[in-house]
C-alpha cells in the first residue's frame, strides 16, 4: 500500500468532512466511535480472511 495514496485518501476524507459539516449534511458514515470502530472491524475481518486465502464464492452458490 503506497504511503502517498493513503495520505491523500486522509486528506480528502477530512476535507469532504469538513465540507459536509460547513454545509450542515450528515455524514454518510457513523458519526461515533462505536460506529467507527465497527467499520474498522469489518475491514480487519476481510483482511484476515483474505490473508488466510479461504472463503466462497457466494454469487456462484447463487448461480448468478
Amino acid at each position: 500500500m503506497s504511503t502517498q495514496i493513503t495520505i491523500l485518501a486522509l486528506l480528502t476524507g477530512l476535507m469532504t468532512g469538513a465540507l459536509f459539516r460547513f454545509l450542515n449534511i450528515p455524514i454518510p458514515a457513523p458519526p461515533e466511535l462505536p460506529g467507527v470502530m465497527g467499520i474498522i472491524g469489518i475491514y480487519v475481518g476481510y483482511k484476515i480472511i483474505d490473508h488466510f486465502g479461504v472463503g466462497v464464492d457466494f454469487l456462484e452458490l447463487l448461480g448468478a
